[in-house]
C-alpha cells in the first residue's frame, strides 16, 4: 500500500487497479487528485504488481475484498470523506467490498466495471476449468488482455508492452473465483448500500460487456446513482487521449459530495 499526500487535503481516494496491471500505471490520476486537495491511497492486489504471492494466481476473490478493505481502513486515520474509485476488476472489486464490508464512504466511481465479458473462453475450456479448478487450481493460461485491446493511447501501449509487471496469465483458480464474483455483484445486488454512485462506460469497450453493466445499474435501488457513457473511448477511461475530460467529470462528482 502507498499514500500520496495533498498540500491542503479536502478528502481521501482509495483507488483500485483492474486484472493484469499495478498501482505505476496510474501516475497521472494520483497527481490529478492530488492537485484537488485528495490525498490518494493504492495498493498492488494480491497476485499482481509488487505483491509477493504467485503472480496471476488467487486464493479467493475474498483477498480482494480484504485488500480493499485494508486501504479504506488506513484512509480513515485521516479523519476526511473517503471516495472509492475501482477500475474493471478494480471496479468490480469495490462492488463486492462494498456488498460485504460496513465501510463509511462518502462516493464511488466506478470506471468500466466487470460485470461482463465481451469475450469468454469456449465452452468446453470453462467446463474444463471447473474440473482444473479442483485438482490444478494454480495452472496458469493466457488472459488475452491485450494492450491494444484496452486504450487507444499509443504511449501508453508501448509501456504496457515493455512493462515487465503486467501480468499476462492468470490461473484457473482466478478465473473461476473472477466468474463466481460477477454472479454475486447481481445476485447481492439489494446488498450494495445507499452511497452516491458514478458508473462511468466505455463506449468502445473490447474487455467489459457494457450492456451487463447497465442491466446492473438500471437494477439497482439508490437514492442518488448516474451513468455516464463515453462514446468511442476504449476500456481504461481514465488513459485514454480524452482522459482530461473523464478526469472532470469524476471531479464535479466528488466535489458534489465533499
Amino acid at each position: 500500500m502507498w499514500k500520496w499526500e495533498a498540500e491542503y487535503p479536502r478528502g481521501v481516494m482509495v483507488m483500485v487497479h483492474g486484472a493484469a496491471e499495478h498501482h505505476g500505471r496510474y501516475r497521472w490520476l494520483i497527481e490529478m487528485w492530488r492537485s484537488i486537495g485528495l490525498h490518494v491511497i493504492m495498493g498492488d492486489l494480491p497476485g499482481q504488481g509488487l505483491t509477493t504471492r504467485r503472480r496471476g494466481h488467487i486464493a479467493s476473490f475474498d483477498e480482494y475484498i480484504e485488500a480493499v478493505e485494508t486501504w479504506v481502513k488506513e484512509a480513515q486515520k485521516y479523519d476526511l470523506p473517503i471516495f472509492l474509485l475501482g477500475h474493471s476488476m478494480g471496479g468490480l472489486s469495490v462492488i463486492r467490498t462494498l456488498q460485504e464490508k460496513n465501510l463509511p464512504i462518502w462516493g464511488v466511481i466506478l470506471s468500466s466495471p466487470a460485470l461482463g465479458l465481451t469475450e469468454y473462453p469456449p465452452a468446453y475450456m470453462d467446463i474444463l476449468s471447473k474440473g482444473l479448478n479442483k485438482v490444478f487450481p494454480g495452472m496458469l493460461f493466457d488472459s488475452h488482455l491485450a494492450a491494444d485491446k484496452v486504450t487507444r493511447n499509443k504511449e501508453m501501449r508501448e509501456q504496457d508492452e515493455n512493462d515487465s509487471l503486467y501480468v499476462t496469465k492468470v490461473s484457473v483458480r482466478w478465473y473461476r473465483e473472477f466468474m463466481h464474483a460477477m454472479n454475486l455483484a447481481f445476485k447481492n445486488i439489494e446488498k450494495l448500500p445507499d452511497i452516491p454512485l458514478l458508473v462511468m462506460q466505455a463506449g468502445d469497450d473490447k474487455v467489459v460487456e457494457k450492456q451487463h453493466v447497465r442491466q446492473w445499474f438500471d437494477e439497482l435501488e439508490l437514492s442518488e446513482k448516474i451513468y455516464k457513457e463515453w462514446p468511442e473511448l476504449y476500456h481504461e477511461i481514465f488513459n485514454e487521449p480524452e482522459k482530461e475530460e473523464v478526469f472532470l467529470y469524476a471531479k464535479s462528482f466528488v466535489e458534489l459530495h465533499l
